[in-house]
């Protein structure tokens, strides 16, 4: 029989809703459902609720298994290590981190304990696939605990060049818990061989070819694998008659305008949502006669409300959607269209379906999944997709969408203006190159 495969990730892939447990949403979720049925899959995280203690239950064919968290845990592990250092390290620095030794003190003590969990329902020779920045100490207490299990890590977000990298004070420390693994992968190139760089420097890795690196003796193998997503169902939603009439319903509710511009974002000082809006005010000053034949609709998803900067981050963006909504607004006519919410997947595709360009304009991203959402959900192979050349995504899309530089707001702008320009035929030719390429490399291909 085929060992066991145990997911190690922050949270569990169920939430709490209308007094039942119901598997959250994402193609990661869904893709890796069938895989731990045939193989007797556990998946190990935290249930959601800061200080409750649960018991293992069963869900979805998966056994779901709880790792507690309290309050102080929540606030020096997660808010504190994970999205005060961590985060903003690897997204480079674009926010300066911070670096507290009780932060760290509860980043190991929650590292262990993700791994004790593991251990407790591993296989001898299981397979232990742990997830992201949250849990990179794991891979070395799960092999301290069952030598003999097999262990993958998958890092969702950037990892850091060498010389931001060497900031963290703890950088050694790290460096082990990934190097524990069997496979340690990335979203692009460009990570993994930070990475192998950073294990030469501070282990005294050396590269083997061909993806490995030596560490102390073991042999890990490195490697790019972008994450992809579920093709088949955003193409299935776009293509419903009930998606296209609200597509059509949200166009007129807009004023039918002649182009209709699409942000999709958490609200994160990576996105670059107030670089974006920079760049949309000097298209709207130099064209101010023409801006009512095109509309622009940021959707900001909450996210970390408690945590300062992102509060400094909120208020920032709607006083600058204030101002420019101020400036240039007409009777009946608004020129940005601010959600601050969650949409469901339904009204999100919707959204997708309406909008005749697509801004993806982050500082740095791991690899960007509304990028390609918005590609699948082109049934009418229209569209165009404006991308940083600083998301992961760039690295697979690059043949098809616009690439910009995020920090050039001028550039930014003059290819926002390229894109309300573009004859259909060139559309039509990108999208399908845009559309091949998410197809072919969908989640379940990763």
């Amino acid at each position: 029989m085929d060992s066991r495969i145990v997911v190690v990730a922050n949270r569990l892939p169920v939430r709490w809703a209308d007094d039942r447990w119901e598997t959250s949403p994402g193609g990661l979720v869904r893709a890796l459902v069938p895989i731990l049925n045939e193989r007797r899959g556990a998946w190990v995280g935290w249930g959601g609720v800061a200080g409750e203690t649960m018991e293992p239950f069963g869900h979805d064919g998966i056994d779901q298994i709880p790792v507690a968290l309290s309050e102080e845990d929540l606030e020096d592990f997660y808010f504190g290590f994970c999205n005060g250092t961590l985060w903003p390290l690897y997204h480079d620095a674009v926010v300066t981190p911070d670096f507290h030794r009780h932060w760290w003190r509860a980043y190991e003590r929650v590292n262990r304990r993700y791994a004790e969990a593991v251990a407790e329902v591993i296989d001898p020779d299981g397979i232990a696939w742990v997830q992201d920045y949250q849990l990179q100490l794991a891979p070395q207490y799960i092999r301290d605990l069952a030598p003999r299990t097999k262990i993958g890590f998958y890092l969702h977000i950037p990892f850091p060049p060498v010389e931001l990298f060497s900031r963290l004070p703890w950088r050694t420390d790290i460096l082990r818990g990934l190097a524990s693994a069997d496979v340690v992968a990335f979203q692009t190139r460009r990570s993994a061989e930070n990475f192998i760089r950073c294990v030469r420097r501070y282990l005294g890795g050396v590269p083997q070819g061909q993806g490995t690196i030596d560490v102390g003796g073991r042999l890990v193998r490195v490697q790019r694998a972008p994450i992809g997503i579920d093709v088949d169902e955003f193409h299935q939603l776009a293509a419903s008659p009930e998606i296209q009439a609200k597509a059509a319903r949200l166009r007129e509710d807009l004023g039918k305008p002649d182009k209709l511009i699409l942000g999709v974002d958490r609200l994160d000082y990576t996105k670059g949502i107030d670089v974006r809006l920079k760049a949309v005010d000097t298209l709207l000053a130099w064209s101010a006669e023409h801006a009512d034949r095109y509309e622009f609709v940021q959707v900001a998803v909450p996210t970390r409300e408690s945590v300062p900067a992102y509060q400094e981050l909120r208020e920032r963006v709607e006083g600058m959607v204030g101002r420019i909504n101020g400036e240039y607004a007409r009777p009946g006519w608004s020129p940005i269209h601010y959600l601050h919410r969650s949409l469901p997947l339904e009204d999100l595709v919707t959204y997708y379906v309406a909008a005749d360009i697509m801004l993806v304009t982050p500082l740095r991203d791991g690899m960007n999944l509304v990028a390609k959402e918005y590609v699948a959900s082109r049934i009418d192979h229209d569209g165009v997709l404006i991308l940083s050349e600083f998301a992961g995504a760039a690295g697979q899309l690059h043949n098809g969408a616009l690439l910009v530089n995020p920090f050039d707001i001028q550039g930014l702008a003059d290819t926002i203006h390229s894109a309300l320009t573009m004859k259909s035929e060139e559309r039509l030719a990108r999208m399908r190159k845009l559309r091949r390429c998410v197809a072919r490399q969908n989640v379940f291909w990763w």
